[in-house]
């Protein structure tokens, strides 16, 4: 293939494109790829999660900017572009019964009109692969399922003069993942190198819950990106009002992560090239096109 390669990341909220796949889009940005990470809402209803600013009242009368600047700054670390959908966070609904979802949020929106959104930037940026979230949302946020929603709608329609004809020329994508770097088999390898070094796990709760959480899925693509885990970290640090930078996601020394897992995993759930299982490369098929 003679054109550049193009990829885009749909995600729910700021934040998101740092914690799932961050390593995978550094290293393609250093390798010529355009990388576009599509942000669904602005974040408006997450909580401060981070204990250090908890509490601050600029930064809780003010969330949505301050979220905006955190993502313009992990955006520069990790050298990609990046859009706003113009939807608004749904928040986590807790409690028994769940309140209902908050009246004009993204999870409550129209799925064809809201594909339509993403259909037109789609068409605009001409991407070879998108990643998104399965089915389950990665975990069941209302917004991660709706962006899983809207993301196959999209796929599917991008390419079809017939739908969306408002929303420019058709782009077909070729290949479309889910990201699926929360997985069993790296979250067990972590925990067994850290327990043989006799270092303390973060992860043994978890592995003792998994069953129940039923994240098991088919892992189908290993990216080699562990070159690229401290860009990733340095930009989950950028959105500083979700990431303790002295919380678990660090507590895996960068040496043990390299040696141990140092790739990032997704799911492909849709493809118009010829593969072979597994990959490790998501523009696998497309390259000699």
């Amino acid at each position: 293939m003679t054109e550049q390669l193009r990829m885009m990341a749909v995600h729910a909220h700021p934040d998101d494109e740092s914690s799932k796949g961050a390593a995978t889009m550094a290293k393609y940005v250093s390798e010529g790829v355009d990388v576009l990470v599509a942000t669904c809402t602005g974040g408006e209803r997450g909580s401060i999660l981070n204990p250090k600013l908890q509490g601050d009242p600029y930064i809780e009368e003010h969330i949505h900017e301050v979220r905006a600047k955190e993502m313009a700054e992990a955006r520069d670390i990790l050298g990609v572009k990046q859009e706003w959908l113009g939807y608004v966070d749904s928040g986590l609904p807790e409690g028994d019964p769940l309140p209902p979802l908050p009246e004009g949020c993204f999870a409550l929106e129209d799925v064809e009109e809201a594909a339509g959104t993403l259909v037109k930037l789609i068409r605009e940026f001409k991407p070879h692969v998108i990643t998104t979230y399965d089915e389950n949302g990665g975990y069941p946020h209302p917004d991660h399922i709706m962006t899983h929603k809207i993301s196959m709608v999209a796929f599917e329609a991008a390419g079809d003069p017939e739908r969306y004809p408002e929303a420019g020329e058709p782009w077909q994508p070729l290949k479309l993942y889910y990201n699926q770097g929360f997985n069993r088999q790296r979250t067990q390898a972590l925990h067994d190198a850290l327990i043989e070094r006799g270092m303390e796990s973060p992860y043994g709760e978890w592995l003792e819950r998994w069953d129940d959480i039923g994240r098991d899925r088919n892992l189908t693509t290993f990216v080699p990106c562990a070159d690229f885990f401290e860009i990733r970290d340095k930009a989950l640090i950028a959105h500083a009002t979700q990431i303790d930078p002295d919380g678990g996601w660090f507590r895996v020394p960068m040496d043990i992560q390299r040696e141990v897992w140092p790739t990032e995993e997704y799911e492909l759930a849709k493809s118009l090239v010829s593969v072979s299982l597994p990959e490790d490369d998501l523009f696998a098929g497309i390259r000699n096109n």
